[in-house]
């Protein structure tokens, strides 16, 4: 009984120490190594915070560009991150994929069926992905621009200017963040 007390004793000392500590660590390293001191980076327009930009969000006008879908919970939710978990093969998912670019064409009908970009179509893996590839925001050029009244031209120059080059010009791949280039808009017009 004596050795199962001290061994009781010493697991909760370990478990105490070793949770506190590994969280005091990683706190330590966020808040001189991440981004923004470890907090998150959240996007203003006209002085109001209009979401965080590492956090996926559904845009469905047609004046804005939009992101992937999402599969966590009802969209976006970052309390049910995650995919679908169906396969490619799957009946259910393959009639979500049709009607997501049924829909996709219904708002760019200047594109074939073909031309429709995959991840505009199929959810990201935590389902809370914020940035598309540029191609997919160039595809959508045309129809912002409509919709705002403003020259494809334009709109594609800010389109240009929200796309983030990888980290160090090799590490990770062109994208643009939904958020800010959808704030980078309003602030346009």
């Amino acid at each position: 009984m004596k050795n199962f007390i001290k061994s009781f004793r010493l697991t909760l000392v370990f478990c105490v120490f070793f949770s506190v500590c590994y969280i005091l660590v990683l706190w330590i390293f966020a808040q001189f190594a991440g981004p923004n001191s470890g907090n998150a980076e959240v996007v203003e327009l006209n002085g109001k915070v209009v979401g965080a930009a590492n956090v996926g969000q559904s845009f469905t006008e047609d004046i804005y560009f939009w992101g992937r879908p999402s599969c966590a919970g009802d969209g976006y939710d970052a309390t049910s991150s995650a995919g679908s978990n169906k396969g490619p093969t799957n009946e259910e998912y393959l009639a979500e994929v049709e009607a997501r670019i049924d829909t996709f064409l219904k708002h760019h009908p200047y594109l074939s069926r073909k031309e429709v970009p995959a991840e505009m179509v199929t959810a990201s893996g935590s389902g809370l992905d914020p940035d598309i590839t540029p191609a997919c925001a160039y595809v959508q050029v045309q129809r912002v621009a409509k919709a705002r009244g403003m020259s494809e031209e334009t709109v594609k120059a800010i389109v240009d200017k929200a796309v983030e080059k990888p980290f160090m010009g090799i590490f990770g791949t062109e994208k643009v963040n939904v958020l800010k280039l959808n704030a980078g808009l309003d602030k346009a017009k």
